[in-house]
Formats: C-alpha cells, sequence, structure tokens
C-alpha cells in the first residue's frame, strides 16, 4: 500500500514538473517572439530625433523599453506618439499576438500598413493619427474583431473604407477624417450600434447620408464636413436623439431643417451645417437649444428672421452670414440684443444678408468677441463709440453697408485687431490718428467712402501691415513717407481716386515686397523716382491720372513680374523702352495720353495690340501695322541709306584704331604678370568689372553703403550696370592685410566656382586687380538680398520680426542647401561657417547661406581637406565643439551649427548670450524645456507676427497654441538632434530636412483646420 501511495505521488511529481515546464517554456517563446518583432520595429525606423531607439537594447529587459507595457512577460501595449519618428511600420508588428493598444500618432511613418495587423486579434486600440501613410485601408485590419477605438486620420489613405470593416461590431470610435478617402459612407456603419463617435471629415465622400445611421442610439458626434454629400438628410437621422455634435459643414446637403431640431436633440451642443443648400427658415426651436455653443448656418439659402437667442447662454460661436436673411427693415438685427445673456461669444457673423436696422449698442458688451462679421447688409446710422469695448476684437468687418458718420476715436482701443474693414460705407471726416495704436493690424480697408483731410502719419507705427486701402475718398495733402517705410506692405497698397499731391519719395523702394500698388487718379507730380525699381515683387503697378513727368526711368526693367502697368494721362516723353517687351508675364500695358515719341517698338508684348494701348501719343512712329501709327519720318531712314558711304569715309578711322588695339593689346601682355586680370562670371551678366567701377558703384567704399563686416571682408551695396541698365549688387570687398583674407578669398572663389542651389548666394563675378594706390584688391560681387541677413531679423529688426512658418521655411531653406553641398555637389564640401549673419534672405524671404570663405572640399577617398583657411573651423557659440580638440573638419560639423542656428532662430537667443554659464549651454537650455515649456522659452515676437490668414491674433487662442505648439517641440527635437556633443550621435541633414517638411505639412494641415473652423 505504502509502495502505492510512494508510486502515486511520484507521478503526480512528475507530471506536475512536467506541466510547469510546458508553461515556462512557452512563457519563453512567447518572451523571445516579442523581442524579435520589437527589434524588427526598430529596425524599420530610419529617423529618431528624440533617441527613443537607442534605449531599446538588451541591457533591460525589452518590458522595460520605451513606449512598451507587458503583462506576464508579452507586449500588451505599443506606444511611440509624439516622437517624431520616421520609417515604415515593420509586417512583424504582427507577431505581437497579445497586443491589446498599438498607437504610432503624431509620426511620420511612410508606405502602407501592414496587412499583418490583421494578426492582432487581441487589438482594441489601433491608433496611427497624423502620419503619412499611404495606399489602401488594409482590408485586414477587419480580423482585429475587438477593435473598440479606430483612429486612421491625418494620412494619404486612398480607395473606400473596406466592406470586410463589417465584422467590427465593436467599434465605439472611427476616426478616418483628412485623407483622401472616395465613395459613400457605407451603409453596414449602421450595425455599429455601440459607436459612439464617428469622423470622416476632409475626404471625397459622396452620395447621400444612408438611412442605416437611424440605428446608432449611442451616437453623440457626427462628423462628414468637408466631404461631396448630397441628397437630403433621410428620416432616420432624426431618430438619433443622443446626437450632440453634428458637422456636416462643406457639403452639398439640402432641404429644410425640421423645426422642432431642437426638441429631436435634446442634447445638442454643436450645429454645423455651413457651406450647402439649406433653405427656408432657421429652425425656430434652436432659440430653446440651452445647451448650443456652436451654430453655424452661414453659406445656405435660409430666409425670413433670425429668431430669438435669450434663452440661450453658451453660446460661443454665432454666423448665420452668407444667407437671405432679413427684409431691409429696422427690426431685423433684434436678435442681436437677443444673445446677451451669451457672455462668452467669441465670433458673431452675420454677414452678407439682407439685414436693415443700426448697429445695436449692446452688441459692443461682448467683450470676448475675437471676430464680428456684418459686412453686406443694409445696415445704416453710426458706428457707436461703444465699438472701442471689444478689446479683444481681431477681424472687425461693417463694409459694404449704408453707415454714415465719423469713424469714432475709440477705436484706437482695439488694439488686438488684426483685420478691419470699414470699406464700401458713406462714413465720412478725418481718418482718426487713434488708428495708429492697432500695432497688430495686417490689413486695413476704408476704400470707398467719404473721408477727408490727411492721412494721419500714426498708421506708419503698423509695423505688420500688409494690406493698405484708403482708395475713393476725398483725402489731400502728402502722403506721410512713414507710410512708405512700412516694409511690411507685401499685398497691396491702394491710394487711388483721392487728391494726394507732392512727388513719390525714394522711401517707396522699402516696399521691395509689394505685390499691388496703386497711386492712380491725384495729383500726384514729379518724375517715377528710379528706386521704384527696387520693388522687384511687383504684379500690378498703377500711377495713371497724375501729373508726373520726365522719361520711364531704366530701372523699371527689374520689375519683370509685372501682369498690369497702368502709366496713362500723364505728362510722360521719351522713347517708350524697348525692355518693356521683354515682361513675359505682361497682360495689361496703359501708356494712352502722355507725350512719347520716336519709334514704337516692335517685339514681344509690343506685337500685341490686345495687351498695349497707346492711345494720344501723336509723336510716336512706326510699329506693327494694327497700332495704325505714323511711318518714321523719311530722315531716319535716308540715315540708314547713307552708311555705307560713311563708311568708306571712315575705313582710314578704322585702321588707326586697329593699330591702337594691337599696340594696347601688346601693352596689357606685357604688364600681365605685373597686375592680375579682372575676372568675369560665368554667365556673363558682367563680363568684366574693374576697381574703378566698383569704386564708382560704392561712392567710393562710402560708410554710408557699407550693409555688412567681418573679420577678413566689407560688404557694400552698388549699383553696376549690364547693358547700361542699372542692377543692385553686394560687393565683399577683402580686407588683405589681415592674415588670412587671401586664402579665403580663394577658398570662397573655388567653393562659388562649382556649385549652383536656389538656396545659396549667387555670385556675379570676382575682381582680382590695383587700387588707386597701387595695392592689391580682391571682391567679389554676388545678387543683392533686399531683405539683408539672418541676424538683422533676428538681434536687430525685431519691430516687424518673423512667423513660425517664415522661420521654418528658412532652416527648410538651410537644410536643403546644406544637403546639397554635402551630397550633390559633386565634390564633398564642408561650409565650416552656419551661422545667422551667412544667411542671407531676398525679397521673398527665401533663404541663400552665403559666405564660403572657410569652406573645404573633401577628397572622397579621404577626409583631407583640398581647400581650407588658416585651420578656421567657424564661429564660437557655432563651431561643432570636436573643432576645439583639433578634429578634422566634416559633415557633422555643419550639421553641429546648422542645429544650434535652429535653436537660435526659433528661442531668439544667440548660443553665446550671458543668460547661459559655464554650467549651460542653448543646446541644454531647450533639451531642459521641451516639451513642457516649449512656448515658455520660444521667441515671443513669433506670436506678434503674422502672415495671411491671421497667424499671429490666433496664435492667442488655446487651439492655435496647440497647434503651434506641438510643431515647436518637433523643431526643437531636430535642432537638439544636430547638435548633439557626439558627433555620431546626430543626425544627417537629409534626415533634418524630411523631418522638418513633415513639420510643416503638419502645420499647414492643422492651420487649414483652424481656418475651416473660423468659417464655421
Amino acid at each position: 500500500m505504502n509502495e502505492m501511495c510512494f508510486l502515486y505521488t511520484l507521478s503526480s511529481n512528475v507530471l506536475s514538473y512536467i506541466f510547469l515546464f510546458c508553461i515556462l517554456s512557452s512563457v519563453s517563446f512567447g518572451d523571445e517572439t516579442d523581442h524579435l518583432a520589437l527589434l524588427s520595429i526598430k529596425k524599420h525606423i530610419t529617423s529618431d530625433p528624440y533617441q527613443i531607439m537607442p534605449l531599446w537594447n538588451d541591457s533591460i529587459h525589452f518590458c522595460n523599453w520605451t513606449g512598451i507595457v507587458c503583462d506576464h512577460q508579452r507586449v500588451v501595449s505599443l506606444n511611440l506618439g509624439y516622437r517624431g519618428l520616421s520609417g515604415s511600420i515593420s509586417p512583424a508588428v504582427g507577431n505581437l499576438t497579445f497586443l491589446r493598444e498599438l498607437c504610432l500618432y503624431c509620426n511620420d511613418f511612410t508606405g502602407k500598413v501592414p496587412q499583418e495587423v490583421g494578426r492582432l486579434s487581441r487589438l482594441r486600440r489601433l491608433d496611427i493619427w497624423n502620419n503619412s501613410l499611404s495606399g489602401e485601408i488594409p482590408s485586414n485590419i477587419s480580423r482585429c474583431s475587438n477593435l473598440v477605438d479606430l483612429e486612421m486620420s491625418r494620412n494619404n489613405f486612398i480607395g473606400v473604407i473596406p466592406n470586410e470593416f463589417e465584422s467590427l461590431t465593436k467599434l465605439q470610435r472611427l476616426l478616418v477624417y483628412s485623407n483622401e478617402l472616395t465613395g459613400e459612407i457605407p451603409k453596414f456603419i449602421g450595425n455599429f450600434t455601440s459607436l459612439t463617435y464617428i469622423s470622416g471629415w476632409e475626404n471625397h465622400f459622396q452620395g447621400n447620408i444612408p438611412n442605416t445611421l437611424g440605428q446608432l442610439s449611442n451616437l453623440w458626434h457626427f462628423n462628414f464636413g468637408l466631404n461631396n454629400l448630397s441628397g437630403i438628410l433621410p428620416v432616420s437621422f432624426f431618430n438619433i436623439s443622443s446626437l450632440k455634435e453634428i458637422f456636416l459643414f462643406y457639403n452639398q446637403i439640402g432641404g429644410n431643417p425640421p423645426s422642432d431640431i431642437a426638441q429631436i436633440f435634446l442634447g445638442l451642443t454643436v450645429l454645423s451645417l455651413a457651406r450647402n443648400k439649406f433653405s427656408g427658415p432657421i429652425p425656430l426651436s434652436l432659440s430653446n437649444a440651452t445647451n448650443l455653443i456652436i451654430l453655424a448656418l452661414q453659406g445656405n439659402a435660409f430666409t425670413g428672421s433670425v429668431p430669438s437667442f435669450s434663452r440661450v447662454q453658451s453660446l460661443n460661436y454665432f454666423v448665420v452670414e452668407g444667407n437671405q436673411l432679413g427684409n431691409g427693415k429696422s427690426d431685423n438685427l433684434n436678435f442681436v440684443s437677443s444673445l446677451a445673456n451669451c457672455t462668452n461669444l467669441r465670433n458673431l457673423g452675420f454677414g452678407t444678408n439682407n439685414l436693415g436696422g443700426v448697429l445695436p449698442k449692446s452688441m459692443f458688451n461682448f467683450t470676448l468677441l475675437t471676430e464680428l462679421i456684418a459686412g453686406e447688409n443694409l445696415i445704416s446710422g453710426n458706428i457707436p463709440s461703444e465699438v472701442g469695448q471689444l478689446v479683444n476684437v481681431r477681424r472687425l468687418f461693417l463694409s459694404s453697408n449704408q453707415l454714415t458718420g465719423r469713424i469714432p476715436d475709440s477705436i484706437g482701443n482695439l488694439e488686438n485687431l488684426g483685420v478691419m474693414g470699414l470699406n464700401n460705407n458713406l462714413l465720412s471726416g478725418f481718418i482718426p490718428s487713434s488708428l495708429g495704436n492697432l500695432t497688430l493690424l495686417s490689413k486695413l480697408y476704408l476704400q470707398h467712402n467719404k473721408l477727408e483731410g490727411r492721412v494721419p502719419p500714426g498708421l506708419s507705427n503698423c509695423r505688420g501691415l500688409q494690406v493698405l486701402d484708403l482708395s475713393r475718398n476725398n483725402l489731400s495733402g502728402y502722403i506721410p513717407k512713414g507710410i512708405f517705410g512700412l516694409s511690411s506692405l507685401t499685398i497691396s497698397l491702394n491710394l487711388s481716386n483721392n487728391r494726394f499731391v507732392g512727388s513719390l519719395p525714394t522711401e517707396v523702394s522699402a516696399l521691395q515686397n509689394l505685390v499691388a500698388f496703386d497711386v492712380s487718379n491725384n495729383m500726384i507730380s514729379g518724375i517715377i523716382p528710379f528706386v521704384l525699381g527696387s520693388c522687384t515683387s511687383l504684379v500690378e503697378l498703377s500711377i495713371a491720372r497724375n501729373t508726373i513727368e520726365g522719361e520711364i526711368p531704366t530701372s523699371l526693367r527689374s520689375l519683370r513680374g509685372l501682369e498690369v502697368l497702368d502709366l496713362s494721362r500723364n505728362n510722360l516723353t521719351g522713347r517708350i523702352p524697348e525692355y518693356l517687351g521683354e515682361f513675359l508675364f505682361l497682360k495689361t500695358l496703359n501708356l494712352d495720353l502722355n507725350g512719347f515719341d520716336g519709334k514704337f517698338p516692335e517685339l514681344g508684348a509690343f506685337r500685341n495690340k490686345s495687351i498695349v494701348s497707346i492711345y494720344g501719343n501723336a509723336k510716336l512712329c512706326g510699329g506693327l501695322p494694327e497700332f495704325q501709327l505714323p511711318k518714321c519720318s523719311s530722315e531716319e531712314s535716308s540715315r540708314k541709306k547713307q552708311i555705307p558711304l560713311s563708311l568708306l569715309t571712315t575705313i582710314p578711322i578704322i585702321s588707326v584704331l586697329f593699330v591702337l588695339i594691337v599696340v594696347v593689346i601688346f601693352c596689357c601682355f606685357c604688364k600681365r604678370k605685373k597686375a592680375p586680370t579682372e575676372s568675369s562670371s560665368e554667365d556673363g551678366s558682367f563680363p568684366q568689372v574693374s576697381y574703378q567701377s566698383l569704386h564708382e558703384a560704392t561712392d567710393g567704399f562710402s560708410s554710408a553703403n557699407l550693409i555688412g563686416s567681418g573679420k577678413f571682408s566689407d560688404v557694400y551695396k552698388a549699383t553696376l550696370h549690364r547693358k547700361n541698365e542699372p542692377q543692385f549688387v553686394a560687393v565683399k570687398v577683402l580686407k588683405l592685410t589681415v592674415h588670412g583674407a587671401d586664402r579665403s578669398f580663394i577658398a570662397e572663389c573655388e567653393a562659388l566656382r562649382s556649385i549652383r542651389h536656389r538656396n545659396l548666394v549667387k555670385v556675379l563675378t570676382s575682381c582680382s586687380s590695383l587700387d588707386f594706390q597701387g595695392n592689391d584688391f580682391k571682391a567679389l560681387v554676388y545678387s543683392y538680398m533686399v531683405n539683408g541677413s539672418l541676424e538683422d531679423w533676428l538681434h536687430h529688426n525685431q519691430d516687424v520680426g518673423l512667423s513660425f512658418l517664415q522661420r521654418l521655411n528658412i532652416v527648410i531653406d538651410l537644410a536643403g542647401a546644406l544637403d546639397y553641398i554635402h551630397r550633390q555637389c559633386g565634390s564633398l564640401m564642408i561650409h565650416c561657417d552656419i551661422k545667422p549673419s551667412n544667411v542671407l534672405l531676398d525679397s521673398d524671404l527665401v533663404a541663400h547661406l552665403g559666405d564660403f570663405g572657410l569652406a573645404r572640399f573633401v577628397h572622397p577617398d579621404s577626409s583631407t581637406t583640398h581647400t581650407s583657411s588658416l585651420g578656421i573651423k567657424g564661429t564660437i557659440g557655432y563651431a561643432a565643439p570636436e573643432y576645439g580638440m583639433g578634429s578634422k573638419v566634416s559633415t557633422y560639423g555643419d550639421v553641429y551649427s546648422y542645429g544650434i542656428l535652429i535653436l537660435e532662430l526659433f528661442t531668439g537667443n544667440r548660443p553665446i548670450d550671458d543668460m547661459f554659464g559655464d554650467a549651460l549651454s542653448l543646446h541644454s537650455f531647450v533639451k531642459m524645456a521641451i516639451p513642457d515649456r516649449v512656448m515658455e522659452i520660444s521667441d515671443p515676437v513669433l506670436f506678434r507676427t503674422r502672415e495671411e490668414g491671421n497667424m499671429a491674433t490666433d496664435a492667442r487662442d488655446s487651439e492655435m497654441h496647440d497647434g503651434i505648439e506641438g510643431c515647436l517641440t518637433s523643431v526643437y527635437g531636430i535642432g537638439i538632434a544636430c547638435s548633439t556633443e557626439i558627433p555620431g550621435d546626430r543626425i544627417e541633414i537629409s534626415k533634418a530636412l524630411n523631418q522638418l517638411q513633415f513639420v510643416k505639412k503638419t502645420f499647414l494641415k492643422g492651420r487649414l483646420t483652424r481656418r475651416i473652423r473660423r468659417t464655421l
């Protein structure tokens, strides 16, 4: 008996050990499977700015790796969101079979989503939002039958939502917005009875909204805005009583919303039907929608009156513009007064309707209002002085009404105002000087009123002004020179149809980025200023109907982008310049009623009578027959006939000249060893340039023309002539008394001789000669960059400043230039001196890398340099730390300097700022601050500047902060990854370029989203 018990016990223990061994073996096997899968995922990542992947190593168990969560040694969560990663998604992710959460959002993964994801049967959450993934949505995801949350938005997916997704019946959230998806909204979505949130906006969905949606009794958020949906809302749609947020903006849906819509959706907080084809009256029940926060009905065909909203207190956004509301009667604006309890109202828009009445003073109690749009109605009366209470307003449009009286002085209290339109009214009196307080103003529209008097000089305080339109008023006096000095004016300056006097001042040269300039129909006198040729961005220029005299200056030849040029009805004389015919984009050239004379040109635009108008110039002759001008005088033709005879009389003279030329050539040949020859540019822009011509072009190298100075050189602004036409250039004169300057000159000549790229400075020619005292003289001549250096914009020109997007474009330009010299220009070149003062900005703020005086070529078979300059390897603060320890130059050094420049550009702090002691650097300062203190360390000018779309003013919104904060975090991460101390840990410039381009794409997508929401 005891023996039997012993055997039984023994066998039981053996079985237990075998069972335990099997469990341990399976765990070990699964452990290794997950380990290998993670290593494959790591291998597919090509860029890692936050250096996450180096932490994925075998010094610790993979369950402790960043972004990994395990349960019983199996990976259940992989979360690498917001890491700035690039690469592709490894198919091995399908081997993580215990995975319940896969989150790769906000990175730059490309390629297709692998079908192997379908093997993750336990997956509950798949989030790949905001990447660059493409192709069709994999149908195998349908095998992840436990999915609750599927987020695939902001990628480049195409095709339709797969029919296989019909099996995902447990879904609660489905987000596919901002892709390129097509087809109809699938009917099977009606079977997802647990669905609470669905968003497919900004795609190409079409067709009707399916009836089956009525089965989604738990749905509270429905967003299919920005698609091509049509038809009418199905009856079943109004069975979804749980709906709180309805977004259908920018579609083609029509019909009349039910009058009891607010009773159907009792919890309604958002109703966005903007830009559709809805008609009929605004549902009266909305006046009882006490939870309503957003009401966006603009851009439809609603009629009748706007109901009262006195019972609604939570409204934040109320926009009904662009309909057919109102009938011009005095009670049409009563609804505005009914909004008095909506103390959180931010957006109020009822423009482009038929609303009459006067502006109720109660409207100006909405002190949190950021946007007021009431233009294009039948509103009369004065602008109440209470308008000054809207201290947070950023966009104010009261244009195209019947407003009378003066513009109240209190409007100067709106210090946050970015855009104001009071145009097309009956306003009179003076322009209030208080407008000079609106320093954030970017666009000011006052045209087509009855304003009089002088333009207040204080308008020149609006240093960010991009559009100024004062046309069609009764303004008089001189135009303040400060207006012409606003370099921020980039879109339009229209002063036409007033009574301005005086001449156009030379300050007009500051408008180098201006696109449209119109001073027509005034009493402007004098001549066309020569400096007008500096305004090289001009597309439209009109100075018609004035008393301007003299000839068309040759400097206008530089305005090659002109599409419209109107010089008609002046007192201009002389020949019509032939170069105007060379303007490739010219659509209108009006030279009517002047005093031009001589032969009319026959080339280019002058061959097209539909483009050129020359009526009323009686002294013109010749030209093509369709212009019906008289033939030129016989005197001119007889001169041509006498040419052979005169040629005979000049033969002896030519012979003498020939002998003299031979003597001169011989003398020059003898002196060749004594004085170096003058070099010419490859493109022949300046075949020769002498010391004398450079001396004259710079007024004797006058300090007034000095625009920069360094250790080895001074840079002057100059005007040289090509074919008798002036061209602004920059002349870099070497300080040959400084040891090393001569070798710097050779290095720069060698570098610039070998490279051509849109983001590198263009050398026109060089001069190596003797000055008037017989001393050696060396200079390089570059294209002139009208916006100076990045150093100036960062540390000397902060009144205007650079926006976030402009700075981002600059670092992308520089990355492209470095990638070119490092990899694409034939021989490997290292710049060795990347810093803001060596970055020059053209009229479009495109960055050009300059100063190649320290540049070095590296032979492909060695690390030695071909061209050097005294062993100098950069500037303190920007030079790579390894250079200080005697290391040879490398591309890593340029990447380091570039990274420091990124950090300086976005923080506004120099790398050698006093705030950085021995224990702190710009690199460590930024690294410690991200991601939590990004906004705190960034240059505050970033949030003062603005670009098209009012970015600066939006920067105060939390949504804008969120958008720019994430992008700033990414940019700082790239700057840090470039400027790490160990050279081998720095990312390649090509990867930095790719990541910055992705940041730009993300930012522009976000800005588009914000613009769309502003229009709701």
